[in-house]
């Protein structure tokens, strides 16, 4: 089945915004929630839990969404090389990139590490907050070694902290498939060392990659699951829930218990993967999540059916008493690569904190990628 982005499609500049600012959201919406139970969110919310930042007394956005804007960063620094004529090494470019990232939440590399030159992104102070950072993203940049595919650091750490910052990757153009897995892979391994962390990297890139192209969701997803079956590495984690994530997704909006119990609580990257496409593709018109013409207003007055789709969808990949920052994180980069900025609640950017950093960062990557910057 194909959803497609309406009658015309998103510009690329659209799409780099809205996934980009769809995952702030969705990490702040969140991160609300990050440290309950499903019984505390309930207790703090009500049965549906969290679905609205009115709820809210703030709404900052944790690592996720600051190590994402690293990693547009350090694919920008590599591109201007590129547009200069000079070639680059794209993944030192964000290993430096992350390094600057390690200073601002108060760590220091070893002092054999490169001493990375400072850029516009280290001098937006929200980014410099903690907010309970991916502890193998801390002690895989604090070694000061530049891990590789054949030499990981934390080897045995597939936790999230790769995929939430992946979406970058698949908003460059002009790139193939293969070249988006490996440049996320590969920067995967500067902080985690397990094939399933590169390999929900490198796919969540694809998927992003193909969403902006002009796919369907459900083609898309089709794709990037079968895709993860036949990858070199053996790491059966990730097509088992992302297949999981499809199948769940085909029943519909199911309980927080019963999405817990079949994907996880997004803890590992695979897990965090698996939930976050469950939630967009569940809640999709036309599944019985949302449902009618996608260009029509929804009756409760939210706006069109690509906001309400956005707001219900992050609604359920937050409510689950996991790891909620990085699977609404993860389905705000879904749905704002494929919708662009149009799916995004005009009400919620108004309270999200400091759109101006995020907006920043994506005229960075529109300007030099594009002739639209």
């Amino acid at each position: 089945m194909s959803i497609e982005p309406g009658p015309s499609a998103p510009a690329l500049r659209s799409r780099i915004h809205g996934c980009l600012l769809g995952g702030a959201l969705g990490d702040a919406l969140g991160y609300a929630v990050g440290t309950d139970s499903m019984e505390e969110i309930r207790r703090r919310f009500g049965g549906h839990g969290l679905t609205d930042f009115r709820e809210l007394s703030g709404s900052p956005f944790s690592d996720e969404t600051q190590l994402t804007l690293y990693t547009v960063d350090g694919l920008v620094e590599a591109l201007e090389w590129a547009n200069s004529g000079v070639g680059a090494d794209v993944n030192a470019c964000l290993w430096l990139a992350y390094l600057r990232w390690l200073a601002t939440q108060g760590e220091s590399a070893p002092a054999a590490a490169p001493a990375p030159q400072p850029r516009w992104i280290d001098r937006q102070s929200v980014l410099h907050e903690r907010r309970r950072p991916d502890k193998a993203s801390i002690s895989g940049l604090a070694t000061g070694e530049m891990g590789t595919v054949f030499r990981p650091v934390n080897p045995v750490s597939k936790g999230c902290g790769t995929v939430v910052r992946s979406a970058p990757f698949g908003l460059v153009p002009h790139i193939t498939p293969d070249s988006v897995y490996k440049l996320s892979a590969d920067a995967a391994s500067l902080t985690h060392g397990h094939p399933a962390a590169r390999q929900s990297a490198g796919i969540f890139s694809l998927l992003i990659h193909r969403l902006v192209t002009g796919e369907g969701l459900h083609e898309a997803a089709a794709a990037v699951a079968a895709r993860s079956r036949s990858l070199n590495e053996v790491a059966p984690e990730l097509p088992d829930r992302l297949e999981s994530a499809l199948r769940l997704a085909g029943e519909g909006v199911v309980s927080p218990e019963e999405l817990t119990e079949a994907l996880g609580e997004g803890r590992t990257a695979a897990e965090a993967l698996a939930v976050a496409l469950y939630a967009v593709l569940a809640t999709a018109p036309g599944t019985g999540g949302t449902g009618g013409d996608k260009q029509g207003t929804d009756d409760a007055g939210a706006g069109t059916l690509p906001v309400r789709h956005f707001r219900t969808a992050l609604a359920l990949a937050v409510n689950h008493g996991g790891n909620s920052d990085s699977t609404g994180s993860l389905a705000g980069n879904i749905l704002g690569a494929f919708y662009g900025e149009e799916c995004l609640p005009a009400d919620w950017l108004g309270s999200l904190e400091a759109p101006e950093a995020v907006r920043g960062m994506a005229d960075l990557l529109v300007r030099v990628t594009t002739a639209e910057g």
